[in-house]
Formats: C-alpha cells, sequence, structure tokens
C-alpha cells in the first residue's frame, strides 16, 4: 500500500480560458495568463494539492468527479487539497466564476494517476513486433502528446438511436488523450448536449483499412456497471451496403459490471436479409481486465477469423460460406469506450467515474 504514495502521474491538462462569459452572455472577465498545477505532498500522507491561479479576479470552484469539494473562493488564487486513500484515477474539475457569482463556460479539467501506475508497460502480457513469415504493415505505437489525425478520426455525438444501442454518452474530442506511449479514452458522469455521460470513439475509416492478417491491441480495459469498451472493426462499405451487410468484426468487448473479467469475440454479417452473429468469450482464471495489460488478437485469413487473449485461442469462426462474403473485404477500425446500452444497461450506484481504457498499441501484420 505504500507504494499509492509513492507517484502521481499527470495524465491531462487542459489550460486555459477563452472567451468566458456569464451565463448571460456578458463578458465578466478573460483571465489570460491562467494556470492549474497539481502537486503532491512527499511525506505519504497521500494528498494532491490542485491550484489555480489567474492575473484577474475570479472565484473557482473545486470538484472531485461530480462532487463539489469546495465553495467559490473570490481571489486570483483558488487552493485545493484532496486526501486519497488508494491509488486510482482523480479527475479534479476548476470552474472559474466572476464576483458577481456567475459561472463562466470554460472549465479546466485536470486527470491524475495516482499511485502504482497500471499503464506500467512490464505490468501483463506483451506481444512482439516481428512473426515468422509476417510483415508489420501497419501499426500505432500512440507515441507524442497527440492522436495522429492522419490514421484517426473521432466520432462525435450521440449517433442514431444512441449509435443503434440506445447508449447514453456523448462523445467528444476532449475524451480522448495521448501521452507517455498510451492512448487514453476516458469515460466521464459529466451532462453534456443532452447527455449524462461522455466519452470518445475513434475510426480509421477512409483512413486506415485492412484485409486479412494478424492483429494485436494491447490494452488495460476499465470497469463497472455498465461500462461498455470496445475495440472491433467495420466493413469499409458500410456507407454504401449499410449494417450488417458491411460486417462487423468485433476483436473485443467487455460488459462492465459482473463481465469484468470476460471479454467477447464476435462477427455480424447479412444472411438473406437477416442480421447473422457467431462468436465466443473468454474468463480470466483470476482478477480482471482492469488489473493490468492483455492483448486481444486476431489472426484473420481467407478461410477462418481466430480470437486469443494474451495468445490464448478462445473460438474461431469458418467464413468459407458464400452468405459470409462480407469478411473478405477491407475493415477500418473502431476504438470506443460506451456507456449503457442495450447490452450492458445503465451505470448503478456501484459504477465509480471517470473510466478508462488505456490502450498501448495496435498493430497489424500481413
Amino acid at each position: 500500500m505504500n507504494a499509492i504514495f509513492n507517484s502521481v502521474f499527470l495524465l491531462l491538462s487542459l489550460v486555459g480560458f477563452s472567451s468566458c462569459q456569464d451565463k448571460n452572455g456578458t463578458l465578466e472577465v478573460n483571465p489570460s495568463n491562467l494556470t492549474v498545477e497539481v502537486t503532491m505532498a512527499d511525506d505519504g500522507s497521500g494528498v494532491i494539492n490542485v491550484v489555480a491561479k489567474a492575473d484577474n479576479t475570479v472565484g473557482y470552484e473545486f470538484y472531485v468527479g461530480d462532487n463539489i469539494s469546495q465553495e467559490p473562493v473570490y481571489n486570483s488564487t483558488g487552493l485545493f487539497s484532496y486526501t486519497y486513500t488508494e491509488s486510482g484515477i482523480y479527475t479534479f474539475e476548476t470552474r472559474a466564476i466572476g464576483s458577481s457569482g456567475k459561472y463562466l463556460k470554460k472549465e479546466t479539467i485536470i486527470t491524475v494517476q495516482v499511485g502504482d501506475e497500471p499503464t506500467d508497460p512490464e505490468d501483463g502480457y506483451t506481444t512482439p513486433l516481428s512473426y515468422p513469415n509476417m510483415d508489420i504493415v501497419w501499426n500505432d505505437e500512440f507515441g507524442g502528446n497527440t492522436l495522429n489525425t492522419s490514421d484517426w478520426t473521432y466520432e462525435i455525438g450521440t449517433g442514431n438511436s444512441g449509435w443503434g444501442n440506445n447508449e447514453l454518452q456523448y462523445y467528444r474530442e476532449e475524451n480522448t488523450s495521448v501521452g507517455n506511449g498510451y492512448l487514453i479514452i476516458e469515460a466521464r458522469k459529466e451532462s453534456f448536449q443532452g447527455s449524462s455521460y461522455t466519452s470518445s470513439r475513434l475510426v480509421t475509416k477512409n483512413k486506415q483499412s485492412f484485409k486479412y492478417g494478424r492483429i494485436d491491441i494491447r490494452a488495460v480495459l476499465p470497469k463497472g456497471q455498465g461500462i461498455w469498451p470496445a475495440l472491433w472493426m467495420l466493413g469499409a462499405n458500410i456507407d454504401q451496403v449499410g449494417w450488417p451487410k458491411s460486417g462487423e468484426i468485433d476483436i473485443m468487448e467487455m460488459v462492465g459490471g459482473a463481465g469484468d473479467n470476460t471479454t467477447h469475440g464476435t462477427i455480424h454479417w447479412d444472411n438473406n436479409g437477416e442480421h447473422a452473429q457467431y462468436g465466443g468469450s473468454t474468463t480470466l482464471t483470476s482478477g480482471i481486465f482492469n488489473d493490468k495489460f492483455h492483448v486481444f488478437s486476431i489472426i484473420w485469413n481467407a478461410t477462418s477469423i481466430t480470437w486469443y487473449v494474451d495468445d490464448v485461442q478462445f473460438v474461431s469462426a469458418d467464413i468459407t460460406p458464400s452468405d459470409l462474403s462480407e469478411f473478405h473485404q477491407n475493415f477500418f477500425f473502431i476504438f470506443n469506450v460506451a456507456v449503457g446500452g442495450n447490452w450492458p444497461g445503465s451505470p448503478d450506484a456501484t459504477t465509480i467515474f471517470p473510466q478508462r481504457m488505456v490502450v498501448d498499441y495496435v498493430r497489424v501484420f500481413q
């Protein structure tokens, strides 16, 4: 437990207010030199200090998740000290307010990982950068500090009928970050554009698509009732033929809550005008997929698609029948963390937010 107090990992800092207005639309203050800092006591007390400073007179409210932590302080510096008791992910929000008490529109959000990082590259399973008789044709190791938009596009909003599944989240770019060699998609409990939750959904559509090969994706999954992470693929012709005629390959899906230790691999296709599907699941012998990295893989060729977790096969599909022609064309990737929906149901009082899916790499070999 002492290791909990030995590190603070700053994952995301979105700093700066622009065009700050009160709720009536009147420009009240524009803190042009706003800074937000996160520090932590090094005496083992488990204290995170969040400090907001600006060159104008504004007040701040500090939040941890959805719970207000401190009443507004009307001066140019806001300070909040938060004491934690266990390692985890803590999201702090500073909401600036003018001297009249009216809220400004912009917020600064800082997410801090405290304790032994679950994103330690040595914590969990890993796979090589090469295989005999195969070449790596595309990969993203998520270097740098921004998403490579030459390969990825953000899908925004709530989709049609909650992305076809009655999901509850609004997908935003702001819920994605890249740093320290990882892609992080964070699901948050927050009101936005009529939705009670936010998250991110990334696609390689019209940028990177593939037919056949071995695909490895190394990730730490989120957890909790109503949390639905997925690493999957859709046929590149979906805009022309629609779903399920496009085909769908679910490399990994997890239904959070009781299913935090189980992942599913599935294909979906059109069978004479009817939706058809086939797949299987695998369950860890101990722990859950949030504990450490696992590698989710498929080996896809002209005759079959076979699913693996940590190089252990758990299901295989024969794709030679003529009515499975969908799986002999190019597919693009989708990475997302949904909240709620037909399969997992809604979050409940046991669900802790925020929740993150951390992806170390995606690699395609042919």
